[in-house]
């Protein structure tokens, strides 16, 4: 990618804004460091983490703070061959692999559903021999605790206990003596690592001792009394022992850091990567914005796009209290029709044609680099590994180029390069010359660029372009709106139409004299080729049109959210109506189990329930079917079962048939079949108002079960059953011994509901099968 076109399209802004956003030094360097990718693979994980970080930020207590800055400390480590840091290094590093740990810990516990995130944070394990030692050995402050080592431990407590030892002598001399009134202060201090007392400088020979210093003021000296010095002289020694074994925990820390080196640089990196895509992240939110996708061989859709320069200063101006001028910035639609390599827009000067173009670049390149874009869902780009601007002022003095010559020479060179994964954007190409020969040029740019297979994007005020755009197959024609009241752009494109370039407004809009523009249209209509009033009148229809479309998607949006409210009623309804159901069917199977209700009287029950409940419950099925929809010997659908029967006798006054399910006779509504043999849907378990689930066998399996195991389902299989209406059942329990035979008759015997049992005729299963009939 062109450095060139980098900076045509603003590309080093877009990473300042994101470096803005860092929490640390390092992570502000690689988010300037950024550039677009080649590989389309790491494109999208770039993108699927961003995704993830944005799942991960919406749940996480703690995201990422502040951290120091390591990249120094770990240079040092790698370049010397006998290091050893020192306290104000080691407490970096301890700060930065504690929040790496905890950090890598939050995110470890949503692996399932942020696997990238995830495989960033764990690409490599922790140094935890360094981590541990860190944490131990150093405090909260940055000093070395006592329990760094015995050594150090040991030490130190001798040199509490000089402390604690001279504090006593020198009360015990001062109330011996009468020294008190002799003190500048009441306490001891140290002066060179001493033990000294603050006396006044008018007292200094009224003692023995030594004098170490004087203050700023000279009033007070720093004395050393003579009982005082053997125990400084043993404060030294142990000081120098203190210092010996803190150098010896720093070179231990720092020999386990050079060990494990590796390891700590993964846990830097990965806090470096978070902190950067936690700022891509906060940019995203700032302008409302997300990954684009990208897809081979589509063509380029960006609904809703605002140019990310303008939308992050809209962000701005939204926080300025005092900031009185316009805050929203006009989202444009870029859309390329399948089959198009080239979109050619016209229109007025400071309409938005170039900005549309910066748009399209400078959200491409967002794009390449895996950062979130300012457009609308359903967004997406071919997979451009090349974009070529030719915006702006492109002469040099230095160079002895012109604006012309500069374009000329640019495109030249990357001439040969350009292939069907190339964007080209071209503002006022050939504007720089002869009119004329200025738009053939550019004709003869955009018919080799379309042999190329290249895409391009190009804004223009030739005529004949204008023209081309209209009449070429593969090229698309759009034009920047304006009020056809008051003369302004409106900052919207319209397609498949053109505009006209309106200077002679704009320059009005600018201030020049009325003079000049009153002699601009009479050379104007002198020569003849004014169609001014034909443009207007395309835009003012073509303004009408983008007023209606807009309508139109306001309109829609607001049926979407009223559909999702009102759905989200209608769950909440249902829910509670199965809830009720549920509720009122447990009591009511409590009471059959009981033996307060018979199951006829339970069924009756659940009938009544069914027929209060079921007109409260909307459905999307099919209306009842009528009696004269099913025949004698026909084929029907029982819903709750959602299996095929035979209809044996239809009573169309009570709206009941007789069905034939695999040898089971039972009657059943009208409203519980379908004609024909299709298998049902599976009918919610409010409209069934069951207990028991919708698709309840009549046939039960038990076969290589345990006796006991085998009796506790029967059970359940037999209240299920009795609840949910049926006539009879059928237990398969197979011959083998006859044990679980004889376990489930004597089961059955005792069974309230059961009104007679026998094994089954040899066809259907002989004694391998007990045919249960309800009462």
């Amino acid at each position: 990618m062109e450095e060139r076109s980098l900076r045509a399209l603003e590309f080093f802004r877009v990473l300042e804004a994101l470096a803005g956003r860092c929490r640390s030094e390092a992570g502000k360097r690689s988010a300037l460091a950024l550039r677009p990718l080649n590989d389309l693979n790491a494109i999208r994980r770039r993108q699927r983490v961003y995704d993830e970080t944005q799942s991960w930020l919406a749940e996480a207590d703690q995201p990422l703070t502040d951290f120091p800055d390591i990249s120094g400390i770990i240079g040092y480590l790698e370049s010397h061959a006998a290091p050893l840091l020192d306290m104000d290094a080691l407490w970096a590093l301890r700060e930065t692999l504690t929040l790496a740990k905890k950090l890598r810990l939050n995110i470890h516990e949503g692996a399932a559903r942020r696997p990238m995130l995830d495989a960033m944070a764990c690409e490599q394990p922790m140094p935890e021999l360094s981590a541990s030692a860190l944490f131990r050995c150093l405090g909260d402050d940055g000093s070395l605790k006592d329990e760094s080592s015995p050594g150090l431990l040991l030490v130190r407590g001798e040199i509490r206990s000089i402390h604690q030892n001279c504090l006593r002598r020198v009360r015990e001399f001062s109330e011996k003596y009468n020294i008190a009134h002799y003190l500048q202060d009441e306490y001891m201090t140290l002066s060179s690592d001493r033990y000294v007392l603050p006396l006044k400088a008018n007292f200094k020979g009224r003692m023995q001792g030594i004098i170490h210093d004087y203050s700023k003021t000279g009033e007070t000296i720093y004395f050393e009394p003579l009982f005082l010095v053997e125990q400084n002289n043993r404060l030294q020694e142990l000081k120098r022992q203190e210092h010996d074994e803190e150098q010896q925990i720093l070179r231990m820390i720092t020999g386990l850091l050079v060990q494990e080196l590796s390891l700590v640089r993964a846990a830097w990196d990965f806090l470096v990567r978070l902190d950067l895509v936690q700022a891509a992240c906060s940019m995203g939110s700032d302008f409302n914005g997300h990954c684009v996708s990208i897809e081979e061989n589509c063509a380029a859709i960006l609904p809703g796009a605002r140019h990310p320069l303008l939308a992050l200063e809209s962000v701005r101006k939204e926080l300025d209290r005092s900031y009185s001028g316009p805050r929203r910035v006009q989202p444009v639609d870029i859309l390329f029709r399948d089959g198009d390599h080239a979109l050619v827009i016209s229109g007025g000067n400071a309409g938005g044609k170039t900005v549309a173009l910066k748009t399209l670049g400078l959200i491409t390149l967002m794009t390449l680099t895996g950062l979130p874009a300012p457009s609308n869902g359903g967004s997406r780009l071919p997979f451009w590994n090349d974009v070529l601007a030719f915006i702006g002022d492109e002469q040099s003095i230095d160079d002895h180029v012109s604006t012309f010559t500069g374009q000329i020479r640019h495109l030249s060179e990357a001439w040969d390069r350009l292939d069907g994964r190339a964007l080209v954007l071209l503002d006022e190409f050939g504007a720089g010359t002869d009119p004329a020969q200025g738009a053939a040029l550019a004709q003869a740019v955009l018919d080799g660029l379309l042999e190329k297979g290249a895409f391009t994007m190009a804004a223009t005020h030739f005529p004949a372009l204008k023209s081309y755009a209209l009449t070429r197959e593969g090229v698309r024609a759009a034009s920047m709106l304006f009020d056809s009241r008051t003369k302004k752009p409106l900052f919207q494109i319209a397609y498949d139409q053109v505009g006209s370039s309106q200077a002679l407004d704009v320059a009005h809009e600018h201030g020049m004299p009325e003079s000049i523009l009153a002699r601009a249209e009479h050379y104007l209509l002198m020569d003849g080729s004014d169609a001014t009033l034909i443009m207007d009148r395309l835009n003012g229809l073509a303004a009408r049109r983008e007023d209606e479309l807009s309508a139109l998607r306001e309109q829609q949006r607001l049926l979407a959210e009223r559909k999702k409210v009102l759905q989200e009623k209608m769950e909440k309804a249902r829910a509670v109506l199965e809830e009720d159901l549920r509720r009122m069917s447990r009591e009511l199977m409590q009471e059959y189990r009981n033996g307060k209700v018979t199951a006829r009287q339970a069924h009756k029950e659940l009938a009544r329930l069914r027929a209060q409940i079921a007109p409260a419950v909307a459905e999307d099925e099919k209306p009842a079917p009528v009696a004269a929809q099913f025949s004698v010997g026909g084929e029907a659908t029982h819903r709750l079962w959602n299996k095929k029967a035979v209809v044996r006798q239809i009573d169309e006054k009570n709206g009941k048939v007789k069905i034939d399910m695999g040898g089971v006779t039972l009657w059943a509504p009208l409203s519980d079949l379908m004609p024909g043999s299709c298998a049902a849907s599976a009918p919610r378990a409010v409209s069934s108002a069951k207990i028991s689930a919708p698709e309840a066998s009549l046939r039960l399996d038990l076969r290589g079960k345990r006796a006991d195991l085998a009796l506790a389902e029967l059970e359940r299989f037999l209240d299920r059953s009795l609840l949910a209406g049926a006539g009879s059942v059928d237990v398969i329990h197979g011959r083998g011994t006859g044990a679980l035979r004889k376990a489930v008759h004597d089961l059955l015997k005792s069974f309230p509901g059961v009104a007679s049992f026998q094994c089954a005729p040899e066809g259907q299963g002989g004694d391998g099968v007990t045919q249960v009939v309800f009462r």
